[in-house]
């Protein structure tokens, strides 16, 4: 049984580049230490949420090849009532752009926004820091989503630093490609010539030095084909890959520079035009205050 009609606007998950990835050691549990500075794009998901009276979670569409059980927009919503003792439930539909296995959170993403969404439709209230420990559980870049705010990350990439100016990263226009490959993060991480012992850097140093991605010799030899993309790329700027990839991409003057960049791509190859966001859509979508939220459904 549904309480109530589909909003009529989305709510947005939006994609991210980590601008520099440094792995700067090892912990006693297997996880690395990072820094690295999220910025979010203006490619995104969206997704329409229906509250439900019933107590079911539904999933409408989602990502290809994933099922409704393992969705983290799925999960994210389970683990909300979990933790909030909500009785109410959710029809959840995903409209699908960011592409999959890419490096650029889209599942990530796809979970925060329905945290944020969730507690806004339950009438739950629960504090952002609440949402971020909760998406934490689900994946490390959920935070960052959750907080909405281009940010320095280190830890596992959930301590926060939110970058503000003159400390944020300039909102430029970027061309990412996506080869037909996805990466394994994973094996990644588990290769053994992947470097685990960069210096430890400061803000201030990344905007001096503009870092680099300490996953890139790894991937390089791993995925040719992301070498072949990265190696094309690099004809037309800094090219680099974010994550642990499969994307990589490079700074632009202009969208339309990237617009003809795109037009002469190689095959096999999905190009995005796409400009940096130092605050998140999502965060607009919340202060638009023009959900209906039930009482609380405890």
């Amino acid at each position: 049984m549904i309480a109530a009609d589909s909003p009529a606007r989305p709510w947005p998950a939006p994609a991210k580049l980590n601008l520099f990835l440094h792995i700067v050691g090892r912990r006693p549990d297997g996880y690395h230490e990072l820094q690295t500075c999220f910025q979010f794009v203006d490619l995104r998901d969206d997704l329409y949420i229906t509250v439900r009276s019933d107590g079911e979670i539904r999933r409408l569409r989602g990502a290809s090849g994933v099922e409704a059980h393992g969705d983290l927009c799925v999960r994210a919503a389970r683990a909300l009532q979990a933790a909030s003792g909500c009785v109410l439930g959710a029809t959840i539909d995903v409209v699908k752009r960011i592409p999959l296995g890419a490096g650029l959170g889209g599942g990530s993403s796809d979970a925060a926004t329905c945290l944020v969404a969730l507690n806004r439709l339950w009438g739950l209230n629960l504090p952002s820091a609440r949402l971020a420990e909760l998406g934490l559980t689900l994946g490390a870049d959920v935070p960052v989503f959750v907080a909405g705010r281009a940010a320095w990350a280190e830890g596992v990439g959930e301590r926060l630093t939110p970058l503000f100016p003159p400390l944020a990263p300039k909102e430029a226009n970027y061309l990412i490609l996506k080869p037909n490959v996805s990466v394994s993060t994973a094996e990644v991480f588990q290769d053994p010539e992947l470097t685990r012992n960069s210096p430890p850097i400061t803000i201030h140093g990344f905007l001096a030095s503009g870092g680099r991605n300490d996953c890139l010799s790894v991937v390089r030899r791993k995925y040719p084909e992301l070498a072949e993309a990265l190696d094309w790329l690099s004809h037309y700027g800094d090219a680099r890959l974010t994550g642990t990839g499969a994307c990589v991409f490079v700074e632009l003057d202009s969208a339309e520079r990237g617009r003809g960049i795109a037009r002469e791509l190689p095959p096999m190859l999905e190009a995005f035009v796409v400009r940096g966001l130092n605050d998140s859509p999502l965060l607009e979508r919340l202060s638009a205050g023009d959900e209906r939220a039930p009482a609380r459904g405890r």
